[in-house]
């Protein structure tokens, strides 16, 4: 049981990163309206995974916490990632949204690839409750996963052949 404490444990953390990431791609964005909108809308539903992991965690004897309350955890991502922009030169907004896309992308096939896990893991036990959550779960990481790929197949040839 110790592994699926710890992927119980790394899909809480890996889904409460991917809510940061996107919630500065919303913030960042806002102009963008779709990207702004979409961004806001798939933020909640790794909310939910966060709350969902949080609450079958006590059934396997592990507390994590809630889903972030929106104000704190997302701004002091949203701080560092501004702070570390300053640092160097400012990229344009183009290559900016390819960047926080990406790294929207990477946060969400990290998950996809814990979520298949935590599914293979409770197949093996025949928990029906992990299952559940995986299963329920898992399709929405994929939706977030494609929604990002395909605005990064949109604007990379435009974004990165331009003058």
């Amino acid at each position: 049981m110790n592994g699926v404490k710890l992927i119980l444990r790394t899909l809480h953390h890996g889904e409460r990163d991917l809510v940061d990431d996107l919630t500065a791609l919303s913030e960042r964005h806002r102009t963008e309206h779709e990207i702004h909108h979409v961004a806001t809308d798939v933020a909640a539903w790794s909310r939910e995974h966060v709350q969902r992991l949080a609450d079958i965690a006590i059934h396997y004897d592990l507390d994590l916490d809630g889903p972030p309350d929106g104000s704190s955890h997302g701004l002091f991502a949203t701080l560092r990632k501004k702070a570390s922009e300053r640092g160097g030169s400012h990229p344009e907004p183009g290559l900016l949204l390819l960047r926080d896309l990406r790294e929207v992308h990477l946060a969400a096939t990290y998950n996809s690839l814990h979520w298949e896990m935590l599914a293979q893991a409770a197949q093996a036990l025949k928990d029906a409750r992990l299952l559940t959550l995986a299963s329920s779960c898992h399709p929405q990481t994929l939706r977030q996963m494609h929604w990002t790929n395909t605005l990064l197949k949109a604007l990379s040839p435009q974004v990165l052949t331009s003058p």
